[in-house]
């Protein structure tokens, strides 16, 4: 689960992160509001920054410097209810319906500490740059030497030697060491408290006065583990996500909508992954991965035609279930009964394998449903192809 960037920062001060103040603001008057109450801090130079769950949106025009209190009211006006266009958002972008109002901050040097998994480590890591304000996919394709990687086992936790060596990494002297120590240490606390997948400064800076201070903060969950964290499951905008998706999981379906026009129905992640990796093979493009489960009653399989034909790329749907807990008659006929609820208009590929296969073939054949079936998944994914566009 993405957090926005307010909520990140202020999850990542209670565990004692030092973080540029700021106020989040939902309307104009809000952000002025959210100004006059920095002014009166002593701040005169302001940050209005759009609330999306999406990184560049400075190059998108989603970050802007404001002189005084007229400038933020009038960047606030513009941003808010702007359609955010980023790298990240695709085309379509996102809609701004939150700012953060913060300080400006006197910039001396940038730089860039992160938390995540290592999966092929099976341990945590650390990863710090001197390129900070970049993003760090460039930093990793263009200049890797320019990232120093620590890797910290779950058992033992972050030593105090790892910590030095992540702020010796970024060249840090003298109390501004001794700050880089106590910030990558907090850090890695508040990811591991949080439970969370990733926790990005992308910028950490330097001020002039010598300080370190995240000014900007991006925090995504686990959400394996949100049962363990309910104050901030409450947290999740569900306007940043996609409406298929949301939809899915309130059937308790695993739904992430791509960007191709092959729709897939399969009972299991692996063997989801394993149809979409032949349907490209075949020469078509996924619409969507989708994972059913083990039970792919009727239920569930008319929802998960309903989800896949809300997606206006579908242009066929191949469905494939292999019958180990669930036997394929009983998908057979819930295919059978959830085509009737359900308008399905674009081809239909269905492949059954497994227990009482071909009995499920035979109720899918007699059904008087305009359908193909197939026994190989090789097959059923060279029939989507020809559906589509009259290849094999």
């Amino acid at each position: 689960m993405k957090l926005h960037e307010y909520q990140g920062k202020d999850i990542l001060e209670g565990y004692g992160v030092a973080v540029s103040s700021g106020s989040v603001a939902y309307t104009v008057e809000e952000a002025v509001a959210a100004a006059e109450a920095l002014q009166e801090e002593g701040v005169s130079l302001f940050v209005v920054k759009a609330q999306i769950h999406a990184g560049g949106r400075g190059k998108g025009g989603g970050v802007k410097l404001a002189k005084g209190l007229e400038e933020v009211r009038e960047q606030a006006k513009a941003i808010l209810g702007m359609q955010l266009v980023t790298p990240q958002t695709g085309p379509a972008g996102q809609q701004v319906r939150a700012v953060l109002i913060a300080g400006g901050v006197d910039i001396a040097q940038e730089y860039y500490v992160g938390v995540t998994l290592d999966r092929q480590q099976s341990m945590n890591v650390i990863m710090v740059s001197t390129e900070g304000g970049v993003e760090i996919e460039k930093v990793a394709e263009e200049t890797p030497d320019k990232i120093t990687k620590v890797w910290v086992d779950p058992m033992t936790g972050l030593q105090p030697f790892q910590a030095r060596a992540g702020a010796f990494a970024l060249g840090l002297e003298g109390a501004a060491f001794k700050q880089g120590v106590r910030f990558i240490t907090a850090l890695y606390a508040a990811y591991v408290g949080v439970d969370a997948s990733l926790a990005e400064i992308n910028p950490l800076v330097r001020t002039g006065n010598g300080d370190l201070l995240a000014i900007d903060a991006k925090i995504n969950l686990d959400d394996n583990a949100l049962y363990r964290h309910t104050e901030l499951a409450a947290l999740r905008d569900l306007h940043e996500e996609d409406p298929l998706e949301v939809e899915a999981a309130e059937h308790r379906l695993n739904y992430i909508r791509l960007d191709g026009d092959v729709g897939c129905m399969v009972n299991g992640a692996g063997l989801a992954m394993a149809t979409m990796d032949m349907i490209k093979l075949a020469g078509g493009e996924p619409a969507n991965f989708l994972d059913v489960g083990g039970a792919a009653g009727v239920e569930t399989v008319e929802q998960g035609f309903r989800i896949i034909l809300k997606d206006p790329n579908v242009k066929a749907v191949l469905v494939n279930i292999f019958g180990g807990i669930v036997r394929c008659d009983r998908v057979a006929a819930g295919i059978v009964e959830a085509a009737a609820n359900v308008n399905i208009t674009v081809p239909l590929i269905v492949r059954l394998q497994g227990t009482n296969a071909e009995e499920g073939q035979k109720i899918l054949q007699e059904s008087g449903l305009k359908l193909e079936t197939a026994v190989l998944l090789k097959e059923a994914a060279a029939k989507v192809t020809h559906a589509l566009h009259g290849t094999a």
